[in-house]
């Protein structure tokens, strides 16, 4: 290899290595948002699914949960990211499941849309 090549071939590997080491974490931290506001989803699920199936002792579950963001791109078009989750809730011979919302670093969780019952 030519000497004058030689730093910057290092630099390459160097910010290559730093680059791909910070991937995971990423991923991680995403995860952990999604597990920190999950507890207050399943409330919120909870809260809805008692009132609506007229069922105090109602219980309620994550069924799945996923970090999403928007696809507005530019620089006044971001939306701020957003866990999503799918709860069930379920009592009283009735089941329901409920999409809720929780905004990061927003001021709480949304059950939006209909509910689906299963009696």
């Amino acid at each position: 290899m030519h000497e004058s090549l030689e730093p910057i071939v290092k630099q390459f590997f160097v910010l290559s290595a730093a680059v791909l080491g910070t991937v995971p974490y990423g991923c991680a931290s995403q995860q952990q948002r999604v597990d920190r506001m999950q507890p207050e989803a399943v409330q919120v699920a909870q809260k809805r699914g008692a009132f609506e199936l007229g069922c105090a002792a109602a219980t309620a579950e994550v069924l799945s949960s996923e970090m999403m963001q928007s696809a507005a791109t530019g620089p006044l078009l971001r939306a701020p990211e957003r866990a999503e989750y799918t709860v069930g809730v379920a009592g009283c011979g009735q089941r329901a499941t409920y999409l809720v919302v929780c905004t990061v670093g927003g001021t709480g969780c949304v059950a939006g849309g209909t509910r689906n019952v299963t009696r």
